[in-house]
């Protein structure tokens, strides 16, 4: 009996030629804004205008506009700050790491998942800056010379490993995203007139297209993904470290690093499934994201979350093994407490949800997908609602115990950082090319329905 190999579904449907790769991708960066996104955009802006009178605000009258108390000191501000670091995950994770594996379903997904790491990362740098108090004086945090009187940086602490870590990985990812640009960008130059040929012409930086440009581009392409792969390990372990350095039960286990990796890798592919099937319908890109691209996703999305539950049944384990009674009652407290409808809309979220797309017409449905990636950026943000909350709201004194209920501070300043990310988004849609024209054409020939005779 012969057994036959299946073939993997083509990258690129259509019987797209080169030509139609760039009259493609080009169109909705020269076309005019259409009633749609002048719609989103006019939502987005609200909202951020609506959120912005919150964090004026929050810095006006300080942190007491939070639903903060003696016993909750940290709640939805560090439960946003993880949440939206582990949303930027995906996007370098979906750059560096595989195209160093040399995977060609990327190159329709990068561009606009780069985009996302970079406004996800400056709304997670927002919820540092509120929860400092007076912002003026966020340079203490860096490791300036002593000339400013008696300022020591605390090395021993995550939160300054965090500055590190997190600034690094910006700036990595903004490198990265804009030399992909780079190529595109002289397309859309040599395309225009006017003004836009002039702004177009100085952001491609002189870039020719010869042979000497794409060999330099590529070693840069392979350099930057080299020093990415690490900074997605690295950057949500070095922020789990802001738990699991603590002596607080719930908090201070060695789990942390890898099960919050997987959380981010989970809720940042689930947020770029998002962004990627709006893009897909509203700018008729449906043969460059396809159904191929869709699946990938779904995969991934099943097998980090299945990655999460196992790490939610260790922590239960490993908290009883410990023998420490503190350490038991804070894991009880989660699931049976009175909050315990956060850590069911965890799980139901998190391990359950994405269960369904074991099944191929599932997981190849655009309605389920998109559906199941809001459940699951839903979930990721209760998963660190729970940890943050649950563990603190319950300590060793149990007259100190109490209830945290967020105010409309809490809300506002969350809401800001959803306006200020759809608004960098749909700006970047409009007027940047939102899939990697040069990439797509390099796998068009092995990937599309039709090579170019």
């Amino acid at each position: 009996m012969q057994v036959v190999s299946p073939i993997r579904e083509k990258l690129v449907t259509g019987g797209k030629t080169y030509h139609d790769v760039t009259e493609d991708i080009s169109r909705q960066v020269e076309g005019p804004v259409t009633k749609e996104w002048k719609v989103v955009f006019g939502i987005s802006l609200i909202v951020l205008l609506y959120g912005a009178y919150w964090v004026y605000q929050t810095w006006w009258n300080g942190l007491g506009n939070w639903g903060l108390n003696k016993t909750v000191g940290w709640a939805w501000d560090i439960t946003n700050f993880v949440w939206w670091v582990g949303i930027g995950h995906a996007g370098t994770l979906i750059s560096a790491i595989l195209l160093l594996f040399r995977q060609k379903w990327r190159t329709s997904i990068n561009r606009a998942a780069e985009a996302m790491t970079i406004f996800a990362v400056l709304c997670a740098g927002t919820f540092i800056f509120l929860h400092m108090g007076r912002p003026w004086l966020a340079y203490w945090a860096l490791p300036l010379p002593n000339t400013f009187g008696s300022l020591w940086v605390n090395f021993n602490s995550p939160l300054v490993w965090d500055v590190f870590a997190i600034s690094t990985y910006l700036s990595v990812s903004l490198l990265f995203w804009y030399i992909g640009l780079i190529p595109d960008l002289a397309t859309i130059r040599d395309r225009a007139t006017g003004i836009r040929k002039t702004i177009y012409g100085a952001l491609s930086m002189g870039w020719t297209g010869g042979a000497r440009a794409w060999a330099r581009y590529e070693d840069v392409s392979l350099i930057l993904a080299g020093l990415s792969t690490p900074l997605v390990l690295s950057v949500h372990t070095i922020v789990s470290f802001d738990f699991a350095t603590s002596v607080i039960p719930g908090w201070h286990t060695t789990i942390f690093p890898p099960y919050f990796v997987a959380g981010a890798i989970f809720s940042g592919f689930a947020m770029v499934q998002n962004l990627m099937l709006i893009t897909r319908v509203v700018y008729k890109l449906e043969d460059y994201i396809t159904m191929e691209h869709i699946s990938l996703m779904n995969k991934i999305i099943t097998v980090t979350g299945s990655i999460v539950g196992v790490a939610y049944i260790t922590e239960f384990f490993i908290a009883a093994y410990s023998g420490v009674q503190y350490e038991s009652y804070a894991f009880i407290n989660r699931a049976t407490g009175p909050l315990w409808w956060s850590y069911a809309a965890m799980m139901t979220c998190n391990v359950l949800s994405p269960q369904i797309f074991w099944f191929k017409k599932l997981r190849e449905n655009i309605v389920v997908s998109f559906v199941i990636a809001v459940v699951v950026n839903i979930g990721m943000w209760f998963e660190r609602f729970v940890i943050i909350v649950t563990s603190l709201h319950r300590d060793y004194l149990p007259s100190s115990w109490t209830y945290f209920t967020p105010r409309m501070g809490d809300i506002g300043d969350y809401l800001f950082t959803f306006g200020f990310f759809f608004v960098c988004f749909l700006l970047f849609a409009k007027y940047l090319p939102v899939i990697n024209m040069a990439e797509v054409k390099a796998v068009l020939k092995s990937s599309s329905e039709k090579s170019e005779k």
